[in-house]
């Protein structure tokens, strides 16, 4: 899925000047990263508000339109949000090119939970450990989501670890690396028949 954002370099940066955007309905960013100097930006505040809700917006290459300057590749690296009101307060946009090296959270999709021996037959339920995994990649091979498939669980094999997940070529998750294999999912309570 692609998305594209547009964006207003802005001069004026500081708590008072942030907050006067904000009333004006705009977000305060900044772009940084490659070989060039960061970027304070602004963006339109509801059109990202609502693109920030979708999961796949936070792991897609964007592309970034600065007035008056060559579009751009970006990354969402971090959001901060008002505590209780529907306000995104400013957003960090890293640039990256095809050969960037990134870490990024991914988040998990599990499938076959419902169907396998371990539910179905064994009276077992799934509790679930994880919801994302960090993952390293270059920035064009970052993908969407993880998944997991759960087909494999029963009363003799009632975990799923991160050593059971199968990835693309060139994705490698950060723990493994580190030699770490945790746990994913539990089966619970399955009864052998």
């Amino acid at each position: 899925m692609t998305f594209e954002i547009n964006a207003v370099a802005r001069d004026a940066q500081g708590t008072g000047a942030s907050r006067r955007q904000r009333r004006d309905g705009r977000l305060p960013a900044i772009v940084y990263g490659g070989d060039v100097a960061p970027v304070a930006v602004t963006l339109d505040h509801n059109s990202m508000y609502y693109a920030l809700q979708k999961e796949a917006f936070h792991t897609a290459l964007i592309k970034l339109n600065i007035e008056g300057a060559a579009s751009e590749q970006v990354l969402v690296r971090a959001v901060q949000y008002h505590p209780f009101k529907q306000l995104v307060l400013h957003v960090d946009l890293q640039r990256v090119n095809e050969a960037t090296v990134v870490e990024l959270k991914v988040p998990l999709h599990f499938i076959n939970g419902d169907t396998c021996l371990g539910v179905k037959m064994q009276g077992g339920s799934i509790s679930t450990v994880l919801n994302e995994v960090m993952v390293r990649c270059v920035a064009s091979k970052l993908p969407e989501f993880v998944t997991v498939d759960l087909g494999d669980l029963s009363a003799m094999k009632t975990s799923v670890h991160l050593s059971d997940i199968k990835l693309a070529d060139g994705i490698e998750l950060v723990s493994l690396a580190s030699g770490k294999d945790l746990g994913l999912v539990n089966l619970n309570g399955a009864k052998a028949v």
